[in-house]
């Protein structure tokens, strides 16, 4: 597994990304992402969104309590509060595609902020981000399993203790369904996948991201707070 990110705030995105079971490329392509943009490989210790994207990872203040706190802007707890979200979120949908679509718009079928590489053909939140891992050295295809294989159900975003406010229907998946689509995952990852960890990260409870309208997010900063962008 790569720990060794040459990005800016490599060393704290490897170290959540670790602490949660994630391939530390994919969280850095996530970062990218949110605070880079097309090309980019780093992102940045910004406030977007319109005063409500916070971190490098903008977690969203109208949803988290923990993006309205100062940790927020610390970029190792803003990584590691990212990383405790797409970690739930593999647990709860078992496909990539899925927990990036949860993580940025709120349900795991949403295509989800669009983005233009520059020829012409936007492509949704979760291709951009395996555009951004692929060009970190990441097999996009490996991270990005069918969401076929969740189920017709995966696309339905259930009302269960990770809950929100998209949609009132039980998940389709069971817990059997679940250990195995966890473990269809791992084998596709292959060395990127990490075994869990011994002492997790306790993390405060959290509420998925909201995007209703699934329009592109206004990611340009209102405030840079100095982050390195030596590195991308």
């Amino acid at each position: 597994m790569t720990t060794n990110l040459n990005v800016a705030f490599g060393p704290e995105i490897a170290a959540a990304a670790t602490r949660h079971n994630l391939d530390p490329r994919l969280l850095a392509a996530v970062a990218a992402q949110e605070t880079g943009g097309p090309g980019a490989d780093s992102g940045r210790n910004v406030v977007g969104d319109g005063g409500h994207g916070r971190g490098v990872f903008q977690i969203d203040d109208r949803w988290h309590a923990f993006a309205r706190s100062p940790g927020a802007m610390d970029p190792a707890r803003n990584a590691d509060y990212a990383a405790g979200l797409l970690e739930s979120n593999l647990q709860r949908y078992g496909d990539v595609r899925a927990a990036l679509s949860a993580y940025n718009a709120g349900s795991p079928g949403a295509t989800g902020t669009r983005t233009d590489w520059g020829d012409g053909k936007p492509v949704g939140y979760a291709d951009s981000v395996f555009r951004h891992y692929a060009r970190l050295g990441g097999d996009a295809g490996a991270a990005a399993p069918d969401l076929s294989a969740a189920g017709s159900g995966a696309s339905a975003y259930g009302s269960g203790a990770a809950g929100g406010p998209y949609g009132s229907g039980a998940d389709s998946l069971g817990g059997g369904a679940d250990v195995g689509l966890l473990r269809s995952l791992a084998d596709a990852l292959g060395s990127g996948y990490c075994a869990p960890t011994s002492s997790p990260l306790n993390l405060p409870a959290y509420r998925p991201m909201q995007q209703l309208d699934a329009r592109d997010r206004d990611l340009a900063p209102s405030m840079d707070l100095g982050a390195d962008d030596s590195a991308g």
